[in-house]
């Protein structure tokens, strides 16, 4: 049978046609879905905007199933998850990411980065350290070393802490050397709790000569060795203290007075600590003095004295009891508890980066965790 060339010469036409119609259709559906997209994130981002953050997540859901392949849109919306606290989902919407083979080599580090920030908000320690780990010799290698110290100081892995710290510090991201002396001054508390009094001296040496200056090295090294019995050595420890940071030997002063007294030593300590109180008044420094010369009309003329410089409602308390015989049994009483309650605000210890507030010293905050923040004087005498 012949074929007939006219029914070619309709068919080619006709399959033009229909093809450029169906292209124009499938241009109309993709610019409409592009349309969409665009409308729906900016929607969302709206909702955030105005903390309607319910609505922005529904509204990201949608812009996701309308465009799955752009990974932004995934982004903001795993990061807004996380803000909220849903970290289950987070980890899914960032390990999905992470499963596409498509995806840039740039865009996998940073879902990583976001899978490992997932891990560690929700308290998934170990699975952060894994996530953080594989960002080495990526873009995000610091900021993963960053975190992962903060997860070892949170674990307490004091040794793994110092790793990464001196890592940082050799990779020129700045200085770590107090952070290091703080983790080491962890270690040696861990080895004097353990019964290794040997060790834990070796870390504090390690840790004054890693930072010669940080006072909390100095601090243990004399405590430790007056819980040894060994005074004269405590002493010497304080005293190098006072040469790395005169400042912080107002947390010891107490201390320095009782080795003193143990050692045999009280005239020699009594002169250390009035010269350092002349350069440095405090009542802490007074209440060492008071230890090693215990004479009450000595103490009111310190006391007096130290009012007319450095008015404070300590030195005021104080003096109120050495003065108390002067009153009557009903005012003595009553006036020193008034102070008591005025004074014991003051006598806290406040955290130069975040404020907290305690009673005793902290090294590390408990509010902020910033190391070496407090600063060695009550609120009254700052």
């Amino acid at each position: 049978m012949d074929f007939d060339l006219r029914w070619l010469l309709i068919a080619l036409p006709v399959a033009f046609a229909l093809g450029w119609l169906a292209s124009k259709l499938d241009t109309r559906q993709w610019k409409r879905e592009q349309r969409d997209a665009p409308k729906t994130f900016f929607k969302g981002l709206n909702l955030l905007l105005n903390e309607q953050q319910d609505k922005a997540i529904d509204a990201f859901i949608e812009a996701v199933q309308n465009d799955p392949d752009t990974s932004e849109l995934h982004f903001a919306l795993g990061n807004l998850f996380r803000r909220r606290g849903e970290y289950e989902r987070a980890v899914r919407v960032h390990q999905h990411l992470l499963q596409r083979g498509d995806l840039p080599l740039a865009e996998r580090e940073r879902a990583q980065h976001a899978l490992a920030q997932d891990f560690f908000k929700a308290g998934l320690f170990d699975r952060a350290e894994e996530a953080y780990a594989a960002l080495r010799g990526t873009a995000f290698e610091t900021e993963a070393e960053l975190a992962l110290l903060s997860l070892y100081e949170r674990s307490r892995e004091w040794r793994k802490a110092a790793e990464v710290a001196r890592h940082l510090e050799q990779g020129g991201s700045g200085s770590f050397a107090g952070r290091i002396a703080n983790y080491l001054c962890e270690l040696a508390q861990e080895a004097q709790a353990q019964g290794n009094g040997a060790e834990a001296q070796k870390l504090l040496a390690e840790a004054r000569k890693v930072a010669p200056r940080a006072a909390r090295a100095h601090v243990l090294a004399g405590q430790m060795l007056a819980r040894q019995q060994q005074p004269e050595q405590a002493m010497a420890a304080y005293a190098g203290l006072l040469s790395a940071s005169p400042e912080a030997f107002h947390l010891v002063a107490r201390d320095y007075a009782d080795a003193a007294l143990a050692a045999g030593l009280a005239p020699q300590a009594l002169a250390t600590l009035q010269a350092q109180y002349q350069r440095s008044p405090g009542m802490q420094l007074l209440a060492a003095i008071a230890r090693l010369d215990p004479d009450t009309t000595a103490q009111r003329q310190r006391l007096v004295e130290h009012l007319r410089a450095e008015p404070s409602l300590s030195a005021a308390r104080a003096l109120v009891q050495q003065s108390g015989a002067r009153l009557n049994e009903e005012e003595a009483p009553l006036l020193a508890a008034a102070l008591d309650k005025a004074v014991r605000p003051l006598q806290r210890y406040r955290c130069a980066a975040c404020g907290f507030e305690a009673q005793h010293y902290f090294w590390q905050c408990p509010g902020c965790l910033s190391w070496d923040s407090y600063p060695p004087r009550h609120v009254e005498e700052l």
